[in-house]
């Protein structure tokens, strides 16, 4: 029976004040999107690749932030596109807005301790 490897803690489940924090942290540091070009997906990337081996919760936490940030930067782009066809003058701010609120949403449910499912997300992570 001395022949038998360690066994590894089983890491728990609910998240402890440290990860919640994190994960509101990495839901708003997409604001950051506003004012650097492409920041509202590489802060979040950047939190999710430092913290996701510390805190195991925050590894899926992380992928739909991101796959959230990607499909919505595609859908802005998309939307900015259509100012050619006056159609974008609507679809823009309505992308934005959503963005806006959706981002707002993950980061209440995150300081709750709960996981929350952006719509119209692209799950490419």
């Amino acid at each position: 029976m001395d022949n038998l490897p360690p066994v590894n803690p089983i890491p728990p489940t609910s998240s402890g004040p440290d990860e919640k924090q994190w994960k509101v942290i990495m839901h708003l540091s997409a604001l950051i999107g506003l004012v650097v070009p492409c920041g509202n997906i590489i802060a979040p990337l950047i939190i999710w690749l430092l913290k996701k081996q510390d805190m195991p919760s925050l590894d899926p936490e992380g992928r739909k932030v991101l796959n959230f940030q990607i499909s919505y930067t595609i859908y802005m782009v998309l939307a900015g596109l259509s100012m050619f066809f006056c159609i974008g003058m609507i679809l823009l701010p309505a992308v934005a807005l959503a963005w806006l609120i959706f981002l707002i949403l993950g980061a209440i449910k995150a300081s709750n301790g709960e996981s929350y499912d952006f719509p119209l997300t692209i799950k490419m992570l």
